[in-house]
């Protein structure tokens, strides 16, 4: 019988053992990116974070516009919740009136001895004024039974009225948990934005701040200038508002240039972009609803071609930003939170839309 035999184990060298380290640190490598340990982040170019970080705003303008609308919400809800309260602590006002009223009655007719009434007019010694009496009585029966009836009434009223707060505070309830769900998100991606713009020199994110959202350079304006002076583009007289409501919008938002923007903010000091539409025709003695997505349809839909000063024009494709035409394809909008309220030519987004609400 053969024997069996170990094999002989070879020594690793000259480009052999080259090969299995440079596996080893391969291995190595590719374990440290999965534990999240010893792994560099890769260093994006400038214009890399630029494209992120504007990437990012976008994402927080729709968690902020949706923020807007759950806090609307919650707010209405609010405000019918303590509709409902107030009118339940009346009704109970009531119902303890009117309980103390049968209470008062109930007690008369215990002294009174609750005797037969055909006992009392054998006793009476005065029958006629018995019958005046018991008249009286019977009236004063059917008005206790009608107090009675109401009291019923008055329970289910304040019955109705607790369901239905309680179907508003859990309806509150609701709104206050998608609040905090669309904070986390709007901070989570500013945060990361921040993070990003952090590890680029000081020029480098002037250049990418003098931006506005998506790369064409913004026009900046002094809030002590007239209109027709802050932007340069416009000649005066060439295009005028189609009101005078949309006109004051206009002049509203030429001196709120260079205030900065706040996410869920709607001045008179700071504001995001649906906040400052809203402030503008607040102005003006019109109220807009709070959000992009219903301030598009708060008015009659023009197209691009018939744009005017006032009208509001909408971009992207969920209605996520919005700004005020102000005239020669340029707006005023509050772009993000590293650019104030500012003019900016409208093309340099994709354009979704325009309303006239004037």
């Amino acid at each position: 019988m053969a024997a069996h035999r170990k094999p002989r184990q070879r020594s690793l060298g000259g480009s052999t053992a080259r090969t299995a380290a440079t596996l080893a640190l391969a291995g190595a490598a590719t374990a440290t990116a999965f534990d999240g340990t010893g792994h560099a982040a890769p260093q994006l170019t400038s214009a890399q974070v630029k494209a992120r970080v504007d990437k990012l705003y976008q994402e927080a303008e729709a968690a902020t516009e949706k923020y807007n609308g759950a806090k609307e919400k919650a707010d209405a809800t609010e405000r019918r919740l303590s509709v409902l309260r107030d009118e339940a602590a009346r009704g109970e006002e009531r119902l303890n009136t009117a309980r103390d009223t049968l209470g008062t009655v109930a007690a008369a007719q215990y002294r009174s001895g609750g005797f037969d009434p055909v006992v009392r007019l054998m006793l009476s010694g005065d029958p006629d004024r018995y019958l005046r009496g018991a008249t009286f009585a019977d009236l004063a029966a059917d008005r206790q039974s009608r107090a009675v009836a109401r009291v019923h009434s008055q329970l289910r009223e304040i019955e109705q009225l607790r369901g239905a707060a309680r179907v508003q505070l859990v309806s509150l309830r609701s709104r206050q948990a998608e609040l905090k769900r669309e904070k986390r998100t709007v901070t989570g991606k500013l945060a990361e934005a921040r993070e990003l713009l952090s590890r680029l020199t000081p020029r480098e994110q002037s250049l990418i701040t003098a931006y506005d959202g998506t790369g064409a350079t913004a026009a900046r304006g002094s809030r002590s200038a007239s209109p027709d002076a802050r932007d340069p583009l416009t000649p005066p007289g060439s295009v005028t508002a189609p009101d005078s409501r949309a006109a004051a919008a206009v002049a509203y938002a030429y001196r709120k240039l260079g205030s900065p923007y706040v996410w869920g903010a709607t001045g008179p000091d700071a504001f995001d972009c649906s906040g400052l539409a809203q402030a503008a025709y607040r102005s003006a003695g019109l109220s807009l609803p709070r959000t992009t997505y219903a301030q598009i349809n708060a008015g009659r839909r023009v197209s691009r071609s018939e744009l005017r000063p006032g009208d509001l024009v909408f971009f992207y494709s969920g209605i996520s930003h919005v700004g005020i035409y102000v005239g020669n394809g340029r707006m005023i909008h509050a772009p993000n939170p590293s650019a104030p309220v500012r003019l900016a030519p409208i093309d340099q987004m994709p354009f979704a839309g325009a309303t006239r609400v004037a």
